[in-house]
């Protein structure tokens, strides 16, 4: 059998270099089948949002660019990925199968479940750590438990053996013969129609290796020095905007990790900016711990908090960009248009939601998991409880984010805010549909309430 055909299945993980299981299967010396599976039925998958799925059409053309380039070729199936994965290796008569790790509660039973059925069948089947720099399982207390509190956690990580070394692009692939067939990748209707606002994504983002790599050096050339001071300011260009291409995993955070190594970057810039890379370690750390964390509150007495009843129309004037506080909606439209929105505007868009309208979180999260292009299942939710409240090492519950005061501080001469509300000064802007002091008492009160229940519990 070790001239039988590796399958190797890509998910999260959609480039050449630095991939543990593309590598493996080279290595193994048989012929190599990459498969993509667009899988939308396996019990507990979450269905990707339009922007998500906008991302993916073009990642899979770049992806698929490469592998040609290297003598591969991507096959692209959809359905139950455990039937699919199944079906070719009976197809292509595979001996091996091998993946790259992923942390979420349904991708892991459906991992499992499939590995156990094919190693049964004879099948060769390996997993690789490929896309996080700590694995949920590897950090832990002293106790033995999972760390709730970000601080500890960073500490333990940098204190744990150095990340190991990206792997290089294989040299050359043997692909199997053209036998096996694949979808056409047009008939998966990824690219959004109603409505279609492709263009303003196209506009901002290219998806794709090469991309993400050219961003790499652009920060590291002209921006990580001053990250430490200008990440918060939305109208200065500070940020990486690697968060798509992480989420997509173009590009892999050992990458990311040893370009600061070898460029021999320091300062706080440097240094903040492998705390967000951090931030995003702990938000999967989380959610392997706390796999239903899109949808039930990972404190436990939030489930008493008494939202109000919903006033449909705040909701959409939030998703809309049309709530009459000019911070709040420059950010819902920029998100809109650009499929992302600042760091720094969407804790303030996010506690408005959840404290000055006092809207479900969960509602909040589903309609950023619908319009962000890196929205992935664990930094979305996990930043969404982090700011209601509701999460783990979560802002104090009286921390009701001021949007003017946030805009007189981090847009103080309001660049990015005319960017997006260019009719602020006329007629035809809103009043404030919620006033700001008064809706945060009302917070505040539900939030004390909530913790004197809890209290007395």
């Amino acid at each position: 059998m070790a001239d039988a055909p590796t399958i190797v299945w890509f998910r999260d993980d959609l480039r050449v270099a630095d991939h543990p299981a593309l590598s493996a299967a080279v290595e193994r010396g048989a012929p190599v089948l990459c498969v993509f599976v667009l899988d939308e039925e396996s019990p507990g998958i979450r269905p990707l949002g339009g922007a998500s799925r906008w991302w993916l059409h073009g990642s899979i053309e770049a992806l698929r660019g490469e592998l040609e380039a290297l003598g591969g070729r991507l096959v692209l199936r959809r359905g139950p990925a455990g039937r699919v994965i199944r079906s070719l290796v009976e197809e292509a008569g595979a001996g091996a199968v091998f993946w790259n790790r992923r942390y979420g509660g349904p991708e892991r039973e459906v991992d499992t479940e499939l590995k156990a059925a094919l190693t049964e069948g004879g099948v060769d089947v390996r997993s690789f750590a490929a896309n996080l720099l700590f694995e949920p399982w590897t950090i832990r207390t002293q106790q033995g438990a999972p760390y709730s509190v970000f601080t500890p956690y960073w500490r333990a990580c940098v204190a744990a053996p150095e990340p190991r070394h990206p792997l290089p692009a294989p040299g050359a692939i043997e692909a199997t013969g053209p036998d096996v067939a694949s979808d056409e990748l047009a008939s998966w209707h990824l690219l959004p129609t109603r409505p279609d606002w492709a263009d303003g994504l196209g506009e901002t983002w290219t998806p794709g290796a090469a991309a993400a790599h050219e961003r790499l050096e652009t920060f590291l050339d002209e921006r990580v020095g001053d990250y430490a001071d200008d990440r918060d300011r939305p109208a200065v260009d500070a940020t990486s905007r690697l968060s798509p291409h992480l989420r997509w995993g173009e590009i892999s955070p050992f990458e990311v990790w040893h370009a600061l190594r070898e460029r021999r970057v320091h300062g706080d810039g440097a240094s903040r900016f492998r705390a967000e890379l951090g931030w995003r370690e702990f938000a999967w750390h989380v959610l392997f711990h706390a796999p239903e964390l899109a949808t039930r509150n990972w404190r436990a007495e939030f489930d008493a908090f008494p939202w109000p009843r919903l006033h449909p129309a705040a909701l959409v004037a939030w998703q809309r960009g049309r709530t009459g506080v000019p911070i709040v909606d420059a950010g819902m439209r920029e998100l809109w248009r650009t499929g992302s929105m600042h760091n720094r505007v969407r804790m303030v868009t996010a506690s408005f939601l959840t404290k000055n309208l006092l809207i479900d979180w969960r509602l909040g999260e589903q309609w950023f998991w619908d319009t962000l292009v890196d929205a992935d299942a664990a930094s979305n939710p996990f930043n969404w409880q982090w700011v209601a409240g509701s999460g783990a090492d979560a802002a104090p519950y009286f921390r009701v984010f001021n949007p003017l005061l946030q805009a007189s501080k981090f847009d103080p001469d309001g660049r990015y805010v005319r960017r997006w509300v260019p009719e602020l000064e006329t007629e035809e802007y809103p009043a404030p549909i919620v006033d700001l002091g008064e809706s945060r008492e009302a917070a505040l009160a539900a939030y004390r309430k909530v913790r004197s229940s809890s209290a007395s519990a």
